[in-house]
C-alpha cells in the first residue's frame, strides 16, 4: 500500500516541472486534488518555493500571483475535516517564533498580534507557518490551516534576513509564556543554546504554556556540513529541551524526501512536505517542507485539543497528542484522535516513554557457587534418604540385610539366636 501510494504521488511529481530553489525545499504544485492558478493564465502551474532566508542586501520575499485551489494532501492526512467538526481552535492564542507574521494577509487578518517589529516578515517563513497553524478559509482557496479559529501572537525568533539565534529564540518563548500564549511554536533549530532555551521552556511550562519546535533542521547550511558533506546528527534546540514536543516531518507516503536532514530522537511525525500555505504579501500562496512545517501544524493540532478541553494542562496536552498518535516507527500525529478518544478518568493518558534499557548487575560468582554446593549436597541426602527408604524394608522380608540391628526379626536371625 505504501509503495503504490509513492508510486502515485512520484508519477504526479512527473507530470509537471520541478524547481530546486537555493534556500527551500522542491517547488511542486502537483498534488492530489491541489491545482495553482494564476492571474490571466489559468491552469496548473507551479507555485513559489516557500525561502527559509534571504541575503543581506537581497530584496524581501514578495507577494505569490499564484492560488491553490484545490484541497491539499495534508488536509486529508490530518482527518481535519473531521477534527474541525468537533474544534476549531477557537479561545486559543498560539505563538509563533520565527521570522514574523505578516498580519494583513488574507486568512490570518484581524487574528495576528505581533511585538514589537515582528509584524514585517521579510522572509515570508513565519507568515507561511502561521497560515498552516490558523489560516481561516478564503472564497477561491483550498488552504485552510488546522485551527483556523485560534489566534496568533508573532514573536521574533530570528533576524530580519531569517537567521536564527538562542537569544531571540529564549526571549520569543518568555514572551509568548508572558502574554498569556498557552502553545507556543518555535520555527527553528539551533545547535547551541541548551541552557539558556531549556530554562526559557522551564519558564513557559510554568505559564502552562506547550512548547513545540522541529526535531530536525529544514536544510543545513553548507558550513555546517561535515567531511564528504555529512549531515549533523543534532541535537537540536529548543527540540530537544525535556518537556517540548518535538516534531518531524513525513510526505504523503508517510516518508521524508530524500536527502532530509537527520531528525534527532522526534516525538511526532507530522505532514511537512509539499506543504502549502500563505505568504507574506497578497493573496497568493507559495509551497514549502520541512521538520519546522510539521511543527507548525502539530502547534495547530494542539490548539484544537487546548480549545476542546480547555481543563487540560499543558502537559496533557502533549500526551494526549503523543497517547493517541498512529502507532509507527515515529508515532503519526492524529488530530482527530486527540480530539475524540477521552482516556481513562477524563485525563490524558501518559505517552509511553523511552527509558534507556538497564541490565541488571551481574552476581557474585562465589556465593552462587557456594549456594549450588549446598543445593546439590541437600538433594543427595534427599536421594539418599529416600533409596533407603525403598530398600531397607525390601531386606528386612528377603533376608540378606547385613548382620546388626534388626536382623533378629528376619527368619535367619530368629534360627541363629535358637542355635
Amino acid at each position: 500500500m505504501r509503495s503504490a501510494m509513492k508510486t502515485r504521488f512520484a508519477g504526479l511529481m512527473l507530470a509537471v516541472a520541478v524547481v530546486l530553489p537555493v534556500t527551500g525545499a522542491p517547488a511542486i504544485a502537483a498534488q492530489e486534488g491541489l491545482s495553482a492558478t494564476s492571474d490571466g493564465d489559468p491552469g496548473t502551474t507551479l507555485l513559489p518555493p516557500l525561502p527559509l532566508s534571504v541575503g543581506e542586501g537581497a530584496p524581501c520575499t514578495g507577494a505569490s500571483d499564484q492560488t491553490a485551489t484545490g484541497a491539499v494532501w495534508s488536509q486529508s492526512a490530518l482527518g481535519l475535516q473531521q477534527a474541525q467538526r468537533l474544534s476549531r481552535g477557537a479561545g486559543v492564542t498560539v505563538a509563533v517564533v520565527d521570522t514574523g507574521v505578516a498580519s494583513d494577509v488574507p486568512g490570518l487578518t484581524g487574528r495576528v498580534t505581533p511585538v514589537e517589529d515582528a509584524g514585517e516578515d521579510c522572509v515570508g517563513h513565519g507568515t507561511f507557518a502561521a497560515g498552516l497553524i490558523a489560516a481561516a478559509p478564503e472564497k477561491g482557496s483550498g488552504v485552510i490551516g488546522v485551527a483556523p479559529e485560534a489566534t496568533v501572537i508573532a514573536l521574533r525568533g530570528t533576524d530580519e534576513q531569517g537567521v536564527p539565534s538562542t537569544s531571540r529564540v529564549s526571549s520569543g518563548i518568555r514572551t509568548a509564556a508572558d502574554k498569556g500564549a498557552q502553545v507556543i511554536y518555535v520555527g527553528h533549530t539551533l545547535r547551541t543554546g541548551q541552557a539558556e532555551l531549556t530554562a526559557a521552556v522551564a519558564y513557559a511550562a510554568q505559564h502552562d504554556a506547550l512548547v513545540i519546535a522541529p526535531a530536525a533542521p529544514d536544510e543545513v547550511p553548507k558550513e555546517e556540513l561535515g567531511a564528504d558533506s555529512e549531515m549533523p546528527q543534532g541535537p537540536y534546540w529548543p527540540a530537544a529541551v525535556p518537556g517540548v514536543l518535538a516534531v518531524v516531518d513525513s510526505g504523503p507516503g508517510g516518508v521524508r524526501q530524500d536527502k532530509a536532514p537527520p531528525a534527532y530522537e522526534p516525538d511526532l511525525s507530522a505532514p511537512g512536505s509539499s506543504m502549502v500555505s500563505v505568504g507574506p504579501a497578497g493573496s497568493g500562496h507559495y509551497i514549502g517542507s520541512g521538520a519546522s512545517l510539521a511543527a507548525a501544524a502539530t502547534a495547530g493540532a494542539a490548539a484544537l485539543v487546548r480549545s476542546y478541553r480547555p481543563e487540560l494542562t499543558a502537559a496533557e496536552v502533549s500526551r494526549q497528542l503523543l497517547a493517541t498518535a498512529y502507532p509507527a516507527d515515529i508515532p503519526r500525529l492524529d488530530p482527530y484522535a486527540g480530539l475524540s478518544v477521552v482516556p481513562e478518568q477524563g485525563k490524558a493518558a501518559p505517552a509511553a516513554k523511552a527509558v534507556p534499557a538497564r541490565l541488571p548487575e551481574p552476581a557474585d560468582a562465589g556465593p552462587r557457587n557456594r549456594a549450588l554446593a549446598v543445593a546439590g549436597a541437600g538433594l543427595a541426602i534427599v536421594l539418599l534418604l529416600g533409596g533407603m527408604a525403598a530398600v531397607i524394608p525390601r531386606g528386612r522380608a528377603r533376608s540378606w540385610l547385613p548382620p546388626g540391628r534388626g536382623q533378629e526379626d528376619t527368619p535367619a536371625g530368629r534360627e541363629a539366636g535358637s542355635a
